[in-house]
């Protein structure tokens, strides 16, 4: 499979962890360019990475194969309709902008190969995980190509139905956030029993860290990891009983349930 040309409109941090994902992967820099109207954007960018960029979108999508939509949801629409007749015909189009629907893309930029993604901001540090969904026009070397686009940054997952780009917005567009509320719970409780605020703090997130690691490299479901840490009467299970005497499971569903909720709400505004 040749390596396509590869064209970022807007270069803001999701861009540029992609890009560096991309390098670091050995795509060679003549391969990618972006687009952004901020000078000192495109100037760190392209020192940072060594590509080309331009002010204009218009000339940074001539020649590409894969053009990714990677400005704020709020001006889609606006920088889409602008570019719609500037856009190679065979060019695969990927939007990493939450809340904006293939069927918006389709009612901007005409009838297109589209995938829709949703990136989490651990891709910053290609930890991420992605969800992936592809209209029918996408070829087989296409899903391959943003396969490989994602990758880069972390962990791409397939979406058989467009809909569940707002559970996976829920989980794990999302999700980071839940974590780091979770973390400074802990460390707010760990300063209160008396350790000090930044040892408590390195405790939390070093202990997300290796239950995360644990979780993805075990192999091990992650009740059977709980259950393998909560000895019969011990201190983590008066923990556990205590998360669920409040409500944790219904309530973690709940927020889950919102979060999707708000997705589709916000794709329905930003597609009018």
């Amino acid at each position: 499979m040749s390596q396509p040309r590869i064209t970022f409109i807007g270069a803001g941090n999701m861009a540029a962890s992609l890009i560096g994902g991309l390098r670091a992967q050995g795509v060679p820099a003549e391969r990618i360019q972006a687009s952004d109207p901020g000078a000192e954007c495109r100037e760190r960018i392209a020192a940072e990475h060594g590509i080309a960029t331009f002010e204009s979108n218009h000339e940074a999508v001539s020649g590409a194969d894969i053009v990714v939509l990677s400005v704020k949801p709020q001006v889609m629409k606006a920088v889409c309709q602008d570019l719609a007749g500037s856009l190679p015909e065979q060019a695969l189009i990927v939007s990493i902008a939450a809340g904006i629907s293939c069927a918006s893309l389709e009612n901007w930029l005409g009838p297109r190969a589209l995938v829709r993604c949703m990136p989490n901001t651990p891709s910053l540090v290609r930890q991420g995980v992605s969800g992936l969904y592809a209209n029918p026009q996408v070829s087989t070397e296409q899903r391959q190509q943003t396969e490989q686009l994602l990758s880069a940054v972390g962990l791409a997952l397939w979406l058989d139905e467009e809909v569940l780009i707002d559970a996976v917005t829920a989980v794990s567009g999302s999700g980071p956030a839940y974590f780091f509320l979770m973390m400074q719970a802990m460390t707010s409780a760990g300063e209160a029993l008396g350790l000090p605020r930044e040892t408590a703090a390195l405790l939390a997130a070093h202990t997300a860290l290796g239950a995360g690691r644990m979780a993805c490299e075990s192999g091990v479901a992650p009740d059977e990891l709980r259950r393998r840490v909560t000895s019969p009467n011990g201190t983590t299970e008066a923990a556990i009983k205590a998360f669920q005497a409040g409500g944790f499971e219904p309530l973690v569903e709940q927020a889950v349930r919102a979060a999707a909720q708000r997705s589709a709400e916000l794709a329905q505004q930003l597609g009018q």
